[in-house]
């Protein structure tokens, strides 16, 4: 499924960051030759956007940074149900990224069929890969198990989100291109008009389905849950009580009820972000005991990257396609150009940023879990935001010294997410103990730390940092002997 490609120093290789490169010139689906870092004001079309590594790989550092370092500081980690905090940008950085790169990627297409092969191809793969690092094999540090009932594998994941949004994203780019030539703003509309109409046509499902489609009552089991929380519920099988359209709450949703329906309650995300709420813990905003009289469905199964959220999530990457459109018809041949890039990116971030506020004051809450509407427009804007600025430093005014970690762990994207932010790493060292399976190199390291700064809080924070920088010199390493993971 995975291939390792080793490229010489004085030979160019196709290579595959997370998805695929990050080239400006791209042909029949197939990546062309790896180039050197452009100069200050590069005259090559070809140049590597190095600003789409930093980028992405300052989303993996910061998943790392929030789900390792969540748990000392909830107000990073996701927020319960409604609101917005730094873990909640990670997925749709991920995903504008995406977006971003299969418009450089799919620039040219000389045969649209093979490119839709191997988009699907790829797709299947990143997908069944979600699956295999998220869906209940590995169980992460401090578990030195493994293992899964087929019966109880969860389905949907980060990666299966993001394969969704790459396939949708790429089969638009490869078939839904008008054959114009972009030389005015209306001219670069009608282009990409179906593209348009077709993330429009997105939205109105998804909207007409999380606020039309009717929730009936609904049962769970619990006999899979602890004994504790068995105990708690009284009995195994829960009834939660819904009969209701619209509802955005976590037991009544449209998005919970089509995944339990086509994927089915035992296939879904066993320990959901709403076991923070009030409702559900008395350490709200973190994990906790629940209250007294807690209602039933806060232990019941909910999955964060669903199939109906998906199919919004996708929009996101459709975002980052008009992003990379820019970047392809400015040519970027002087500064002037280059600043044009950014003015445009800028002024394109703004609508989406206040339109995103506008709608959670006006009744569309934020809400990662469900991937509100006002959510996706918050997020995308943010994410063409921090691209501008990144694109700015790094490849206008060519500062790449201070992002150069970032910019290795982008161009190795998938290995560091799957080794460091599923766990894979660490539980493997944790293999590794001294009498008791808590002695290990993971452990007393951040234990230490924590002794160092005579704080549990902050020794783990520092400890993530250090973790960050680990993978930032062995994706660093990975360049070095010029090996890229394509997938």
């Amino acid at each position: 499924m995975a291939s390792i490609m080793a490229v010489s120093a004085d030979a160019g290789g196709d290579r595959t960051p997370l998805l695929h490169d990050s080239n400006l010139e791209y042909s029949g689906g197939e990546a062309e030759p790896d180039i050197p870092p452009p100069p200050m004001i590069s005259t090559n079309p070809k140049q590597r956007l190095v600003s789409l590594d930093v980028f992405r790989g300052l989303t993996v550092a910061l998943m790392i940074l929030v789900d390792d370092a969540g748990g000392a500081f909830p107000s990073i980690n996701h927020a319960p149900w409604f609101g917005l905090t730094l873990a909640d940008f990670v997925m749709p950085f991920f995903l504008f990224g995406v977006g971003v790169s299969a418009s450089l990627v799919f620039k040219k297409v000389e045969n649209r069929l093979e490119a839709t092969k191997r988009v699907m191809a790829r797709s299947i793969k990143l997908f069944l890969l979600g699956m295999i690092l998220q869906g209940g094999y590995f169980h992460g540090r401090g578990d030195l198990t493994y293992g899964i009932d087929l019966e109880k594998i969860r389905v949907m994941g980060v990666l299966q989100r993001i394969a969704i949004g790459y396939m949708l994203a790429s089969t638009l780019e490869i078939w839904l291109v008008n054959n114009y030539a972009v030389n005015s703003t209306i001219t670069f509309v009608k282009r990409y008009s179906y593209q348009t109409v077709a993330g429009i046509l997105i939205g109105v499902i998804y909207m007409g389905l999380l606020y039309g489609l009717y929730v009936p009552d609904w049962n769970f089991d619990a006999s899979s849950l602890r004994m504790t929380q068995r105990t708690l519920l009284g009995s195994n099988s829960q009834t939660v009580y819904c009969g209701i359209r619209g509802s955005l709450e976590p037991p009544c949703t449209a998005v919970g009820f089509i995944d339990r329906v086509i994927i089915g309650e035992n296939h879904l995300y066993q320990r959901p972000v709403y076991r923070r709420t009030k409702e559900c813990s008395v350490n709200s905003p973190d994990y906790g005991p629940p209250p007294p009289n807690s209602p039933a469905w806060c232990l019941a199964p909910f999955d964060p990257e669903g199939i109906l959220s998906s199919l919004m999530a996708a929009i996101t990457c459709l975002v980052g396609l008009h992003y990379g459109h820019i970047l392809v018809h400015c040519k970027c041949s002087i500064l002037q150009d280059q600043k044009q890039r950014i003015v445009i990116w800028f002024v394109s971030s703004l609508p989406l940023l206040m339109l995103g506020y506008l709608l959670s004051v006006t009744g569309v809450p934020l809400s990662k879990p469900l991937y509100t509407l006002s959510y996706m427009f918050v997020t995308a804007g943010a994410s063409g935001v921090l691209l501008t600025v990144i694109y700015y430093i790094v490849d206008t005014r060519c500062i790449r010294k201070p992002t150069l970690l970032f910019q290795w762990m982008g161009m190795n994207a998938l290995v560091v997410y799957a080794l460091a932010a599923c766990e894979i790493f660490p539980a493997a060292v944790q293999g590794v103990y001294w009498r008791s399976p808590e002695n290990n190199l993971v452990d007393l390291s951040e234990r230490l730390l924590q002794w160092v700064f005579h704080s549990d809080k902050w020794g783990t924070l520092i400890f993530v940092f250090v973790e960050i920088l680990f993978w930032g010199f062995v994706a660093g390493f990975l360049h070095l002997k010029r090996v890229y993971i394509k997938f």
